[in-house]
């Protein structure tokens, strides 16, 4: 089936490594053209060297106030257009209630929400009908996940905020989709498997809990990131898609 993508432009943030670069590949892969973010200029450069002359990366932290407007104007000048966004940031640190500091919640709060927030606003005033907004979240919108205290207080919010603004740019013709992800077997997955006193026993231990009974390749993730973005899902909106392998077992 052919996407729609090619020649489309996006922003992707977060997409030095992870599920952003993931995404980042795919959309490339179909022929879209893509501006990518992360905080460190030389890595953002890497980044974008090898995912080839369709892509440009530009050094920019979610966090700041003037961002978003700096990618669409990369978007638009490199490309010649901007059709949407996916906003992927890295997971805020690991802990519990008590362990987690008021610096560490504002911090967060900057970067996964408000930062979230602005990109997306910045990106509904610039979108054409047939343009997209995507967020990448995770299953902790329905089920808090154990010593993620700051993610379980912060993504269910921006879940709320997506579904949201779906209803409000709806009738303009933009779409908004969220992506919820399980164990995907990236760095961050891999380090918070880590932080057990046996990784290998709690990574075994929670693939008996997938259905699929395995971790997914982050391919397998950036794959759905580049259909739901695509014109293919040119009628869905609002929704909260987990791509977990099956964990989630409510409708």
């Amino acid at each position: 089936m052919d996407l729609g993508l090619k020649d489309r432009v996006f922003v992707v943030t977060g997409a030095t490594r992870g599920l952003g670069n993931a995404s980042a590949r795919e959309l490339v892969a179909d022929g879209a053209k893509v501006v990518i973010t992360g905080r460190d200029e030389k890595r953002v450069a890497d980044a974008a060297a090898e995912l080839g002359e369709n892509a440009v990366g530009v050094a920019v932290d979610n966090a700041d106030a003037d961002g978003p407007e700096r990618l669409v104007a990369a978007a638009r000048e490199h490309f010649g257009g901007f059709d949407g966004i996916l906003v992927s940031v890295g997971g805020p640190p690991p802990g519990f209630v008590a362990d987690n500091t008021d610096e560490q919640w504002r911090a967060a709060f900057d970067s996964v929400f408000l930062g979230a927030v602005r990109l997306a606003r910045t990106a509904a005033a610039e979108l054409e009908p047939g343009g997209v907004i995507g967020f990448v979240l995770s299953g902790s919108v329905h089920e808090p996940i154990p010593g993620l205290t700051i993610s379980n207080g912060l993504r269910p919010g921006l879940a709320g905020f997506a579904k949201s603004l779906a209803d409000e740019l709806g009738p303009r013709g933009i779409r908004v989709v969220g992506l919820l992800p399980g164990r995907i077997d990236t760095d961050r997955v891999r380090e918070l498997d880590a932080l057990s006193a046996d990784p290998e026993a709690t990574r075994a231990a929670s693939e008996s809990r997938i259905p699929l009974r395995r971790y997914g390749a982050p391919e397998e993730f950036g794959r759905a990131a580049a259909f739901l973005l695509s014109p293919a899902a040119s009628y869905i909106t609002g929704v909260m898609l987990p791509v977990d392998g099956g964990t989630r077992h409510g409708f």
